[in-house]
């Protein structure tokens, strides 16, 4: 049976590896010197709208595939240490893949109104006690039962540069979906660089006080989609805190230090390492990682170093930056083997993670917790890079 660790030696490596990639960055793989393209193809249709599937390419040769249902991020090729590309996100191979699946792994989509949960459906504000669909019982999550994932949007623009390329969507939430008030005006550019990045800028305006939570939901798997269980990465996480959670995994308000915990990730650490202590009530709750971690940072909107991950065999490397205070690190518990990916095969339990940039989950009824409150005329706008790399070998 294959081991979650590959052996203590290797582990030591891998902090050392770290530590050299800390102060020298990540190698890429050569730039082939064609500039950044973007293409559309028709990609079916959901309810009668047409749905498409653009394509951007770097100079690097990465390839990020990105469709206006859902504003799901569906591929992302990117090279390995021999400059061999692997497409390292999971999803479906057609539209109907995303449509169907009855319980949707919310695969790259773009998360709102709220990402993550929020308890019994409800929250006050101003209040008022609104009410949204309870349809993770017994709580509402990811926005609810028809969520920005489940929207066609419009892509407003385009743009190709020297640098990057790139194209920026818009949907329109009307007053009253899913229980939320206010028409909230949202708009999501994805830029594609040369430095292997992708970056996704949020903005959303309202013209009625609500609550507003943003995400992206994209699980990686940075030996290959559909390839193995990703317990052998190597993850930090620059959060010193996380929230505990309640058999319902929803944030019971403390925020409680990693430290001596399965959660300590300031020191680089193999996923699988600690994932299946039954010791710890928090990996029982959440089937393994399903947790808010608390970022380090000094409370401004500039970028933090949240995340950084690296997988021995491809030497793959993802660092996330961000300018939120919490990311949601879910290590895929909840896949089953029923769904079949892009690459043809089915998707099993620990078969991708997700790092999910992000205000706190329930921060509407936990005043504790940093606002996700918007009025009218304040523009919510954040920001969040997945950088991709090659490890030194």
């Amino acid at each position: 049976m294959k081991t979650l660790l590959r052996t203590t030696a290797v582990v030591g490596v891998v902090v050392l590896l770290f530590a050299a990639l800390a102060g020298a960055g990540s190698t890429k793989a050569p730039h082939y010197g064609s500039p950044p393209t973007i293409t559309k193809a028709p990609f079916g249709s959901f309810n009668g709208t047409p749905v498409d599937l653009y394509t951007l390419t770097n100079s690097d040769a990465m390839v990020v595939k990105i469709m206006t249902y859902g504003g799901i991020i569906q591929q992302v090729w990117v090279p390995d240490w021999r400059h061999q590309l692997a497409n390292v996100t999971l999803g479906f191979a057609t539209l109907d893949g995303y449509v169907t699946s009855g319980n949707s792994p919310y695969f790259g989509a773009l998360i709102g109104r709220y990402g993550n949960r929020i308890a019994k459906g409800t929250f006050v504000l101003d209040g008022v006690t609104y009410h949204l669909p309870i349809n993770n019982p017994p709580n509402s999550l990811h926005g609810g039962t028809v969520g920005f994932d489940k929207h066609v949007w419009d892509v407003t623009k385009t743009f190709q540069t020297d640098d990057s390329v790139g194209l920026v969507l818009h949907l329109l939430s009307p007053d009253g979906d899913q229980g939320y008030p206010g028409n909230l005006n949202v708009f999501v550019t994805y830029t594609l660089t040369n430095d292997d990045q992708i970056r996704i800028d949020y903005k959303a305006t309202t013209d009625a006080p609500t609550v507003v939570n943003l995400t992206n939901h994209a699980y990686w798997n940075l030996a290959g989609e559909g390839s193995s269980a990703i317990y052998d990465h190597v993850l930090w996480l620059n959060a010193d805190h996380y929230t505990p959670v309640d058999s319902t995994l929803i944030p019971t308000g403390s925020i409680d230090p990693v430290a001596g915990t399965p959660f300590d990730f300031t020191k680089p650490t193999a996923i699988g390492d600690r994932i299946r202590d039954a010791s710890s009530q928090q990996i029982v709750f959440g089937r393994g990682y399903d947790h808010n971690f608390v970022l380090n940072s000094d409370g401004s909107k500039r970028l933090v170093h949240a995340a950084r991950v690296w997988e021995p065999t491809s030497g793959r490397t993802l660092d996330i930056y961000t300018d939120q205070p919490g990311i949601q690190f879910y290590s895929g518990n909840f896949l089953d083997g029923t769904l079949i990916g892009t690459s043809g095969n089915f998707y099993r339990q620990g078969d991708g993670f997700a790092l999910e940039t992000q205000h706190f989950p329930d921060s509407p009824n936990h005043p504790n917790f940093p606002s996700t409150v918007l009025r009218p005329g304040q523009t919510y706008a954040t920001t969040t890079i997945y950088a991709f790399g090659v490890g030194h070998h």
